[in-house]
């Protein structure tokens, strides 16, 4: 299944893409894709109706994140042997964790807004996951088990304010709308191998970004039963594992940022397309 949600933000409804690409109500059938809605008891309740049946949103609607209800937006740094060799940093011996703030989450066409003083904000296609039960401690071999689906984000990232300024990456990954997340969170089902998908970001048509999550360090069922085993992670919560080679920060002779105007497009295969215009804050 692919679920969404539709509708001004704040105030978005929980929404399924149909089989033709049409958006249906799903409001009828919950309250929003959160708690326990996301539990592979809720999502089996769900899967067994048909969403013909659910009215038709109309085309053009806003999508929201397609989440609600988190309390950790996690994020994995140097997950890729290739990125990490762009920036000049070592491969990471264990998973390097850290969090966005809540306040990065935005829709995935939503504009990324830089804020005022910005001068190295950078683009950052990834494979995200979201998890479905409560996950503590978990065992590599039933990491999947508490995962509701995958989704992309651009984990949009200051580099200056991430790596110049002192501290650790928080404060360049934690502007607000720095985390667009969807369009679709799409179910295990229709996702048979994370650790297979064709990653790609574009900035004002160019290819920047045209990796794959088979290079990944740490795979997605690693990475659940690591974070796990310190940051108890709840129905809802968001895990981005890392982005692959081509970000702005690696480019030569000298590193691209984005500036008011561009245009930046992610896709990954299976999960649809992001597309977010650049504007100053």
């Amino acid at each position: 299944m692919k679920l969404l949600r539709f509708g001004p933000p704040g105030r978005e409804r929980p929404g399924i893409l149909d089989a033709a690409g049409v958006i249906r109500d799903a409001s009828s059938l919950v309250t929003d894709w959160a708690g326990e809605a996301l539990s592979p008891a809720g999502l089996d309740r769900i899967r067994a109706v048909d969403p013909a049946g659910l009215p038709a949103v109309p085309p053009g609607v806003r999508l929201g994140p397609p989440v609600a209800g988190t309390r950790n937006f996690v994020a994995i740094g140097l997950n890729y042997a290739d990125h990490a060799a762009e920036t000049g940093a070592p491969i990471p011996k264990e998973p390097i964790v850290f969090l966005k703030s809540l306040n990065a989450i935005a829709g995935p066409d939503d504009d990324i807004v830089l804020p005022p003083g910005s001068v190295k904000t950078d683009w950052e296609a990834e494979l995200a996951f979201c998890v479905g039960t409560r996950a503590k401690n978990v065992p590599e071999e039933r990491a999947m088990e508490h995962i509701a689906g995958f989704l992309i984000c651009n984990d949009v990232s200051e580099r200056e304010w991430q790596t110049e300024r002192g501290g650790t990456w928080d404060k360049g990954k934690g502007a607000d709308g720095y985390g667009p997340l969807g369009p679709w969170l799409v179910t295990p089902d229709e996702v048979p191998d994370p650790q297979d998908l064709a990653i790609r970001c574009e900035v004002d048509g160019e290819v920047m970004q045209d990796g794959s999550t088979r290079t990944m360090i740490f795979g997605v069922a690693h990475l659940l039963s690591y974070v796990s085993r310190f940051i108890t992670l709840h129905p809802g919560d968001i895990v981005t594992t890392g982005t692959p080679p081509g970000v702005g920060l690696g480019k030569k002779p000298q590193p691209i940022y984005l500036r008011p105007g561009n245009v930046v497009r992610v896709s990954i295969t299976g999960l649809g397309v992001q597309t977010q215009r650049v504007v100053q804050g």
